[in-house]
């Protein structure tokens, strides 16, 4: 396995600061950098739609198991 040595975090901005503006130019650099975000709104109106059709005692199964499974495992 080779090991690979990490970059500083101002070596890591720089490097793709560096392949943005060789990739896009100076102007569409900065108009991609300054795009605004998406909200959040989105994620969490998606996760509330998750919850609302998750069935709780199905979901806590799947992640915990059953009482059987548990107490098999003690």
């Amino acid at each position: 396995m080779r090991h690979q040595k990490l970059l500083s975090a101002e070596e890591n901005i720089q490097r793709a600061l560096d392949a943005l503006f060789t990739a896009l130019g100076p102007v569409e650099t900065i108009r991609f950098l300054t795009l605004p975000r998406r909200r959040r709104l989105e994620s969490v109106r998606r996760h509330r739609k998750w919850q609302a059709a998750l069935d709780r005692k199905e979901f806590f199964e799947q992640v915990f198991g059953t009482r059987e499974q548990r107490q098999k495992q003690e």
